[in-house]
């Protein structure tokens, strides 16, 4: 099989991670079929002897010294060190075996190296922060000066461009290193243990001596996967490892041109999962050269805002409608009751753990599994809520052709002043996780996920960009909030909700900035870093003007519509109802065979929602857009100029 990838005009290749399940295999030399369990006990016995070598390695070199000699890139003679962790290992004479009387080829050696080369580089990281941190120490650790906040960040590599929380949370727990201890900590190697090494297989570290994989090529959606297992827990000889034959359903998310790879084994909720690389062609993704964007606003309830903007040759920046909502304030309402479940569970264990009462072992054990189930809990809902914003995000992209999303960077920002609740929810929503899927979706269809500064996108007009004067609600304008703006120029007069105008001003700073666009090294993301006056003064939405209503001039094909045969309203009223259960005549078009509309339809869940319920949020279903869970909803968006479809009237995604 050719591991070449063909590659046309305007498309590159992306690398993509799909999971599948390895449920069977058959041993080769003795043509036993081997069930799940049986397959994953032998599997498991291969992990074990991995993770006992690479825990050996790491234990030995978890410190200062060798971690800078392995970021350095060169050996002692003054050679490049290879990008392969296990080759780089190798290099600098760091090598590990397994106990005596266990033997095992050269490749499980290979992978067990990889996996500490890997843990031992992405320290590299945290070691460089903490070290910034220990050297400009400032006085006051909770309230750091403006050039203290100097200092600690040129002290820190690439310290200009890092996030604030991140400095503040290593700050926190050097300070609770030291209430502990009475003293600072010399490096992060004394702040944390040494890493947890997990117990899996990296297959990608192998060659064709210990394991092989090849696509079917009559079915597509199947692959083979041969693989050198242990039929003991203690393999003495060569002669305990043998050839299992694993055959793979490949997901319908890996494409039928990519070019699949080694995958990575572990061993979750008794199955055997494979992590299953591949490559395949994607339209390119450029940095400039943008006509028409989408702006995307974060917000609590609202989860996400998102409009489109569009840039005329003139220089012109127009909104292409009204924009959408994703709204999931049912999701993360229930994501803070299971954090407040996890809390009092915690809070239970630690007292039973200082009260060190035997008796006590069998119900601190009983709560720890609960805490591993809430915890379970909390994360498949944070990973269905992200999965679920960013697909939504990259659709709303699409359908107006935008090729490029304009992300406002929200990294360093830590909610304070909202009260208790609010601060906790806002901490915790999922926004690194959707903007990486954003950009894992985005790749997909050669659309570029660019963050903005988010300077002053709520506070400024999106149209002149005068300070906006924020209220509760247009219906209560002396009663002081954060839902509403208006314009304090007479001149502009604009007013709107709040994520409106955000998402405005984020897809108009984007489009006036792209020119200073750049791609991080550190993560390989585009981001636009600093605002540059004289183009910000340029990032306006220009008002579209309303043409007359007498004005019928033709601007496009008229689209279908459907001939009524009955009139829209009735000539005549409608008969009273009656008292029981009795059939009546509908008034206009209603259905039938419904007799009240869903409880959706009577929330305050508009495109223009602005004053808050009266009664409580007791949310019974996604009547006004299906997503994901039954407590988000999506609001369709309303674009000025919908893509033409003459399948439909609207131009809406749903």
């Amino acid at each position: 099989m050719s591991r070449k990838l063909p590659l046309a005009d305007g498309e590159t290749a992306r690398t993509a991670c799909a999971r599948a399940l390895v449920r069977t295999g058959v041993d080769a030399k003795s043509g036993e079929l081997l069930t799940a369990a049986a397959l994953m006990e032998r599997v498991g016995w291969c992990t074990d002897l991995v993770a006992q070598m690479a825990g050996t390695l790491l234990t030995g070199h978890w410190n200062t010294n060798d971690v800078d000699v392995l970021a350095a890139g060169q050996d002692a003679g003054g050679r490049k060190l290879p990008s392969n962790a296990w080759m780089a290992l190798r290099r600098l004479g760091w090598t590990t075996a397994p106990e005596e009387g266990v033997k095992v080829n050269d490749r499980i050696v290979r992978m067990a190296q990889e996996q500490a080369g890997r843990a031992l580089r992405s320290v590299k990281w945290r070691a460089d922060v903490v070290g910034g941190v220990l050297a400009a120490w400032p006085a006051a650790p909770d309230k750091r000066t403006p050039e203290e906040w100097d200092q600690v960040r040129a002290a820190t590599p690439g310290g200009a461009y890092l996030p604030s929380g991140i400095i503040r949370s290593r700050t926190r727990q050097i300070t609770a290193f030291e209430r502990k201890h009475g003293r600072l900590a010399a490096d992060v190697f004394e702040l944390e243990p040494t890493a947890r090494v997990p117990r899996m297989l990296l297959l990608a570290a192998c060659d064709g001596q210990q394991a092989t994989i090849e696509r079917s090529a009559t079915e597509p959606t199947k692959a083979l996967l041969r693989l050198q297992l242990p039929a003991r827990p203690d393999p003495h000889t060569y002669a305990d490892w043998t050839w299992v034959e694993c055959p793979i359903t490949l997901p319908p998310t890996v494409p039928a041109n990519a070019v699949i790879h080694l995958p990575t084994l572990r061993i979750v909720g008794g199955h055997v999962r494979a992590d299953l690389a591949y490559t395949h062609p994607v339209p390119k993704s450029r940095r400039t050269g943008h006509t028409v964007a989408l702006g995307v606003d974060w917000g609590l309830n609202t989860l996400l805002s998102a409009g489109a903007a569009r840039l005329h040759d003139d220089g012109r920046i127009t909104a292409l409608g009204s924009g959408a909502q994703f709204r999931a304030a049912g999701v993360l309402a229930k994501q803070h009751r299971l954090r407040s479940i996890s809390e009092r569970l915690h809070a239970r264990t630690d007292h039973y753990t200082r009260l060190a009462d035997p008796a006590l072992d069998v119900k601190n054990a009983v709560l720890r599994e609960e805490i591993r189930r809430v915890w379970e809990r909390r994360s498949n809902l944070n990973g269905a809520l992200a999965w679920a914003a960013a697909r939504w995000a990259v659709d709303q992209a699409a359908a107006v052709g935008a090729t490029v999303i304009y992300v406002e960077d929200l990294r360093s920002m830590e909610a304070g002043g909202m009260g208790r609740t609010q601060n906790t929810r806002m901490s915790q929503t999922v926004r690194g996780q959707i903007g990486d899927r954003m950009r894992h979706l985005a790749a997909e269809a050669g659309i570029a996920v660019v963050t903005v500064p988010p300077r002053n996108t709520s506070k400024h007009c999106p149209h002149c960009l005068t300070p906006l004067r924020h209220r509760k609600a247009p219906d209560r304008p002396t009663v002081s909030g954060w839902k509403w703006g208006i314009c304090r120029s007479r001149e502009c007069g604009w007013q709107g909700d709040r994520d409106q105008g955000a998402w405005r001003r984020i897809a108009a700073r984007g489009l006036a900035h792209q020119t200073k666009t750049v791609v991080d090294r550190a993560s390989a993301t585009m981001v636009i870093r600093t605002v540059v006056d004289t183009m910000e003064a340029k990032a306006v939405i220009t008002a579209t003007l309303k043409t007359s209503r007498t004005d019928r001039s033709k601007t496009g094909p008229t689209r279908p519509r459907t001939n009524h045969l009955m009139p829209r309203r009735r000539e005549v009223p409608s008969p009273v109802r009656p008292s029981g259960h009795a059939g009546q005549r509908p008034e206009g078009h209603a259905p039938t065979d419904r007799r009240r509309l869903p409880r959706a339809a009577h929330r305050h869940q508009g495109v223009t929602t602005i004053s808050t319920p009266a009664t409580g949020h007791r949310p019974r279903g996604a009547a006004l857009g299906a997503g994901f869970h039954l407590h988000a909803h999506a609001a369709p968006p309303q674009w000025a100029e919908p893509v033409s479809d003459l399948t439909v009237h609207i131009g809406s995604l749903s």
